[in-house]
């Protein structure tokens, strides 16, 4: 009986061959891939911007930050308070606090009317006519609350997280997490239609992260950007980078690596890439007849038109893969949204330059399919109180406004969190900033304890050691079965 274990008998030169044919593809194969995959790291590793797998299956692919400079007032806004104007005149029947100017008037209502909108029938103000019809798209946070009752170091935390300069912005945070779609533009762009939040361009820094991840500014007009359209002819612009590629190397070469130096090539790089993509870009112009009404672009209102065209670029951005993109309030109307004095006047040419604009955003993303994997966020560093200062302004609050969110999983026709029956405190569902920016993180697909830098002998990250995410605005809480 034959062995079961006996080797078999030697092969044919031709049986060999064509058995071990398989064999020889599959080593060749798989050398490719090592190449590959080598050469996929080392362009990660020259490029910061190379996209990046988050930590789970995300909803969202890209964030729109409207953010409303001075405070919008919730109650002249979003959050409805029917005592205000019943006890409008009278002394403030609660406890106040410190105000900013330490001018406190009496018990001051709305000067402006509610309306139940769309199936959820969430209350919106007048001064929002159009935004009213996409609320069953909107999660209203309004329970939302600040340490800090200044512009700058209010707005330092609101974009990074800290009340001081210094830290990275929001928007670097998740460039540095997962990258960008695009290499031909900055993973990081805001669109400024005039205003410069307070604290600067350290709202849009990159902090103790690489310099790559910090925001460009790009202006409106022809030309967002300064001196990047090419000055020379093709052909020399080539050699140009040619021989500066070969010194960058040379130098890295010598001093190893060095995130100033590395970075400077990257923006480089990125420049002479952004010189196609920018014109073709900012060209709002392209767009149809039709979605240049709808975004307000022929409107007779100047704050109306900048907002707008500005709205526009941020879908084309994130339409090419640009990760996060922070677009700032128009100039001209006054005071921002702070009015400290003459509330009617400012809120109304504040709320007429961005409610068409914005409306026609959450319209036209949903239109193309991209709501669902684009983040829209609206926020302003704090609120306003509801009693006066003076005789018809109102000053700082931060102990209770509204935000909102739409889109990216975000689930819509919700209100979040209470007010007390003046909209002063925070009573219910009570949120920090910190609780927004863990949200906006685990939409993107990541862990907002598990985005870190190490720096200054610790692991640190937007939300500090604070932040929890809001799941009753999501269509998908984690742990719920789809």
């Amino acid at each position: 009986m034959p062995c079961r274990h006996a080797l078999p008998g030697p092969s044919s030169r031709r049986q060999f061959l064509t058995q071990a044919g398989c064999g020889f593809g599959a080593a060749a194969f798989a050398g490719l891939l090592a190449e590959q995959a080598r050469a996929e790291s080392a362009s990660a590793e020259r490029s910061p911007l190379a996209p990046r797998m988050p930590h789970f299956p995300a909803t969202a692919k890209s964030v729109i930050f409207l953010y409303m400079d001075g405070g919008p007032s919730s109650m002249d806004t979003f959050d409805p308070k029917p005592r205000l104007n019943d006890e409008h005149g009278q002394p403030f029947a609660l406890k106040v606090q410190a105000t900013q100017f330490d001018n406190v008037g009496t018990t001051f209502g709305s000067p402006w009317k509610f309306n139940r909108y769309g199936d959820s029938g969430l209350p919106v103000s007048e001064l929002f006519p159009r935004l009213a019809n996409c609320v069953d798209d909107i999660a209203f946070l309004r329970a939302m609350t600040s340490p800090f009752p200044e512009h700058t170091t209010a707005n330092y935390f609101l974009h990074t997280g800290h009340g001081m300069p210094g830290r990275p912005s929001m928007g670097a945070w998740t460039v540095y997490g997962l990258g960008s779609e695009s290499q031909n533009l900055p993973g990081f762009v805001v669109v400024n239609s005039g205003l410069i939040p307070p604290g600067g361009i350290e709202c849009f820094g990159s902090g103790f992260l690489p310099a790559a991840f910090q925001g460009s500014v790009f202006r409106g007009g022809r030309a967002p950007i300064a001196d990047v359209q090419p000055g020379d002819p093709p052909a020399r612009q080539n050699r140009k980078r040619q021989l500066m590629r070969s010194l960058d190397e040379t130098v890295l070469d010598r001093l190893g690596a060095n995130d100033a130096i590395e970075s400077a090539i990257a923006n480089q790089e990125l420049a002479y890439r952004m010189q196609t993509a920018i014109p073709d870009l900012m060209e709002v112009r392209q767009e149809t007849r039709a979605t240049q009404e709808l975004y307000g672009l022929f409107d007779d209102f100047r704050g109306t038109r900048r907002f707008g065209e500005a709205c526009l670029a941020a879908r084309r951005l994130v339409e090419r893969g640009v990760r996060f993109v922070q677009v700032t309030c128009p100039d001209g109307n006054g005071d921002r949204w702070d009015q400290h004095s003459a509330l009617f006047d400012g809120h109304t040419k504040n709320a007429r330059s961005v409610d068409q604009p914005i409306a026609a955003l959450l319209t036209d993303l949903k239109s193309r399919g991209l709501l669902d994997e684009t983040l829209v966020i609206w926020a302003g560093e704090f609120g306003r109180t509801p009693f006066a200062q003076g005789a018809d302004g109102r000053d700082h609050n931060p102990f209770g406004f509204t935000v909102w969110m739409a889109g990216g999983g975000v689930r819509g026709g919700v209100s979040h969190g209470a007010t007390d029956e003046f909209g002063y405190y925070a009573i219910e569902h009570r949120l920090e900033l910190h609780d927004l920016h863990a949200t906006m993180l685990h939409l993107l697909g990541m862990d907002h304890t598990r985005l870190t830098m190490r720096f200054g002998g610790r692991d640190m990250r937007l939300t500090d050691v604070f932040g929890h995410v809001v799941e009753a605005i999501l269509k998908h809480p984690p742990g719920a079965t789809a």
